[in-house]
């Protein structure tokens, strides 16, 4: 039976649930994947984690120079966090011909490239399945599952914290910020909770997604992005109304030969499977040529949902005989992505209530050939709130618009403006 050494990098949530997985499930791993996983090492600062999963304190040190060196390590599982120092050391590892398995969507989808010229230079194996959508398998599905089909499109909850908040504003009527306390409370949310709720941690795993969906390398500059943190609660309760949820999406889509990536808040259809998805979950929608539609669905973060991902990847690069590197050719942004998308909108905003305001409000629209579907409005002394939707148009043009209506007189604030699915 093969015997694979493995190093972790790092002994906190993620890596302690896949130590913990290692380790209670190492005789059924042997019986029914045929490999024999040992870890032999935790690098990690806190010597103290050690005492949580009942290590020996000296399996836990610094150097990872050690690791390096050790024949018996062919595998090395990174749960750092941040850019630096786990590329330095991922690096160095896959040059040394030791493959790396890694949970870190930042650093990954900046630096893939760089990564994967390495594990080429060292022939080492490069795996990431839990970047993207914590336990659910998608990448796996995406690189050997979807071989039979061109991707079309791309559309997922990757991020549990936005859900969670937006499922509780929904089903419960609470403001953002008073749930945004309790998923911190709850430890959904980080103390600074910029990444998940402003849509970098989203637009990550978007652009690593999208990039194996349309086999073109998608840079994390080229993603519009949009996170949740100006949702009131008044704008979930106008989207129900008219028979939509609220969710924060990461699209992909290749339309006419270019790629649209793009993660923002957006109303879909409650009869979207994607709109059943609540709480913390995540799930993740792909269309393709032949197969059509297909959902995956699962937890999206935690210790053991996540440290399941690593596991899976780290049986699944014990097994190969050779790796399989992703090869995407070179990008011009002009001609491969498009950042002009189109869409309907949902647009609500404050206006004084008097005579002939919606006639100056949708003239505006029509200069710019934004086409009103409804409008519905709440009068309140002096002020009304007028809710628009909008039919399908160009994401330039509705920002054209928007931005000559903030000037009339007659409007006195634009509150909301929500792409609609």
């Amino acid at each position: 039976m093969k015997k694979v050494g493995v190093a972790l990098l790092g002994l906190g949530t993620v890596g302690g649930g896949t130590y913990q997985i290692l380790t209670s499930m190492k005789e059924k791993i042997k019986q029914t994947e045929g490999v024999d996983i040992d870890v032999l090492y935790i690098i990690d600062r806190n010597k103290d984690r050690a005492k949580k999963f009942g290590l020996d304190p000296k399996m836990i040190s610094e150097d990872f120079d050690a690791v390096l060196k050790d024949d018996r390590v062919s595998i090395i599982a990174e749960f750092f966090g941040g850019i630096e120092p786990a590329r330095t050391y991922l690096l160095k590892a896959l040059k040394a011909g030791k493959s790396i398995v890694t949970a870190n969507k930042e650093m990954f989808s900046k630096h893939w490239h760089e990564l994967e010229l390495a594990a080429v230079e060292g022939n080492a194996g490069l795996y990431f399945e839990a970047t993207s959508a914590g336990g659910v398998p998608i990448i796996r599905a995406l690189t050997e599952s979807m071989q039979g089909n061109e991707i079309l499109s791309i559309q997922g909850i990757v991020n549990g914290t936005t859900n969670y908040i937006l499922t509780k504003m929904a089903d419960e009527g609470r403001d953002y910020l008073s749930v945004l306390k309790e998923a911190q409370d709850l430890g959904y949310a980080e103390a600074d909770p910029t990444a998940d709720v402003d849509g970098y941690d989203s637009m990550y795993k978007l652009s690593i997604l999208s990039s194996l969906c349309f086999k073109k390398r998608v840079p994390i500059d080229v993603i519009y992005r949009e996170g949740i943190s100006s949702i009131e609660k008044i704008d979930i309760e106008y989207g129900s109304r008219f028979g939509y949820t609220l969710k924060l999406l990461a699209i992909g889509k290749m339309n006419n030969g270019k790629i649209e990536a793009r993660v923002h808040p957006s109303f879909i259809s409650n009869d979207n499977p994607l709109a059943s998805v609540k709480g913390s979950f995540n799930a993740v929608l792909i269309n393709g040529t032949n197969v059509g539609d297909v959902m995956l669905y699962g937890r999206g973060a935690g210790d053991l949902p996540t440290g399941s991902a690593i596991v899976s990847d780290i049986v699944f690069c014990a097994q190969q005989t050779k790796h399989k590197v992703m090869r995407f050719g070179r990008v011009n942004v002009e001609e491969d992505f498009e950042d002009d998308f189109e869409c309907e909108y949902y647009v609500r905003m404050n206006v004084v209530d008097k005579p002939g305001v919606l006639a100056k409000i949708a003239a505006t629209f029509g200069k710019y050939e934004v086409s009103i579907n409804s409008v519905e409005q709440i009068a309140a002394k002096g002020a009304a709130d007028i809710v628009f939707m909008i039919h399908k148009t160009q994401e330039s043009a509705i920002s054209k618009a928007i931005k000559e209506i903030k000037s009339l007189d007659i409007v006195n604030k634009v509150n909301s403006l929500i792409r609609v699915l």
